[in-house]
């Protein structure tokens, strides 16, 4: 029976720290939205959200309940800061800055695991430091210099947990005394399910406050009129649908699946439903609150395919992330959200031809829709099992 293990209030003081690394690349989309400024937002957010996970499983297995533990995750926090606060220059002359307060990031990381893990933690620290490096690297360039330097760390970023997982498995032999190796495949196995899934759901609920706040921004100083009121509430009724759809259909069973599956699968499966599925739920309410910031105030007007492709493709996006996270831990149906994926991107031309008002109604209706539907003809099923785990996602 495991030991009940929740998050922490200072975890949730990291959390709206991270937090504001989003709203920081909400700003830089809603400032360019493009596809060099989506390209941007992807590979700042993708460098940023690897160690955002690896703090959530650090503190999973080291909590901070010690004085030195407490000081070293505030420090990270103001690590986290300097890189939000240079996000939306990453690309120019705030690179430097944001590649040095990724190096402190990675460089705090690797002192609190070492601080209970020893020297095991050279496994994780040495491949994070040359992705960090290479963000650095990239500061110093423009143009295609910057962005390979930037690919490189992504590069180096993805193949990080092939060579843990496969390090663990070479340590899974028995051997004579404790090593570094041993060390990792303990550090994989002894995973809280419970922290897990509360640590990733606390942080997308804050991150959905991001889209509440854009409403706001997006209005400025306009009065507030009937039509805006109409507006904020249609945004509020998308983000609450979205919301609905994984704390209502999805958390309590991805607690039962990860609960269920044997504990030296879970990072794996960890890996793969938050990190691979979460990074574009996370991503596309970024998108979705960046079209909202540019649409609140002009909802009578047509939109040009920037704000309109950033409301449905953020909401598409999340749903895509959706999909992969049920497929990843063998939740289902499907069917209803796929489809519901492909007709939120049909409400692009309506937003275009139309005005921004009407292709929030059409979002409502889409979302509303396909939760009735879920609703009416897949209730809530139970959790699927650990073997079926390991089966769908070929950790046996």
């Amino acid at each position: 029976m495991e030991t009940p293990h929740r998050v922490s209030t200072l975890e949730l003081f990291f959390d709206l720290v991270f937090v504001f690394t989003i709203t920081q690349l909400t700003v830089l989309l809603a400032d360019d939205i493009s596809f060099r400024g989506a390209g941007q937002v992807l590979v700042i957010f993708t460098v940023l959200f690897w160690m955002y996970g690896g703090y959530a499983h650090l503190t999973n297995q080291v909590p901070p309940d010690r004085t030195v533990r407490r000081v070293l995750l505030i420090l990270a926090m103001g690590a986290f800061l300097v890189c939000a606060l240079a996000v939306p220059t990453a690309f120019g002359a705030g690179g430097v800055a944001f590649g040095l307060g990724y190096v402190f990031v990675v460089l705090v990381h690797s002192a609190l695991y070492t601080q209970a893990h020893g020297s095991g933690v050279l496994w994780f620290a040495l491949p994070n430091l040359l992705c960090a490096l290479s963000v650095l690297a990239a500061g110093f360039f423009d143009g295609p210099p910057a962005w390979g330097l930037w690919m490189l760390a992504l590069l180096i970023q993805f193949v990080v947990p092939q060579l843990v997982q496969r390090v663990a498995a070479s340590g899974a032999e028995p051997a004579e005394a404790p090593s570094a190796v041993t060390t990792v495949s303990d550090q994989l196995g002894g995973m809280s399910a419970e922290h897990l899934v509360e640590r990733h759901g606390l942080l997308l609920i804050i991150v959905f406050g991001e889209s509440v706040i854009a409403i706001g921004i997006g209005t400025g100083s306009l009065p507030l009129s009937v039509g805006i009121a109409g507006g904020a509430f249609l945004a509020l009724a998308i983000a609450s649908a979205l919301w609905w759809m994984y704390f209502v259909r999805d958390e309590g069973r991805a607690e039962e699946v990860f609960a269920e599956t044997a504990p030296e699968k879970r990072f794996k499966l960890a890996m793969l439903a938050y990190y691979y599925a979460f990074l574009p739920m996370l991503l596309g309410i970024a998108a979705f609150a960046a079209g909202v910031k540019k649409t609140i105030g002009h909802l009578g007007e047509h939109l040009h395919t920037g704000p309109a492709l950033a409301l449905a493709g953020g909401v598409a996006v999340y749903l895509a992330g959706d999909l992969a996270f049920r497929a990843v831990l063998g939740i289902g149906p499907a069917r209803f959200r796929a489809a519901a994926t492909v007709l939120v991107l049909a409400t692009v031309p309506l937003g275009a031809a139309t005005a921004g008002l009407w292709q929030l109604l059409a979002l409502v209706v889409v979302l509303l829709c396909a939760l009735v539907a879920e609703a009416r003809w897949a209730p809530a099923a139970p959790a699927a099992s650990a073997e079926r785990t390991g089966t769908a996602t070929g950790s046996g």
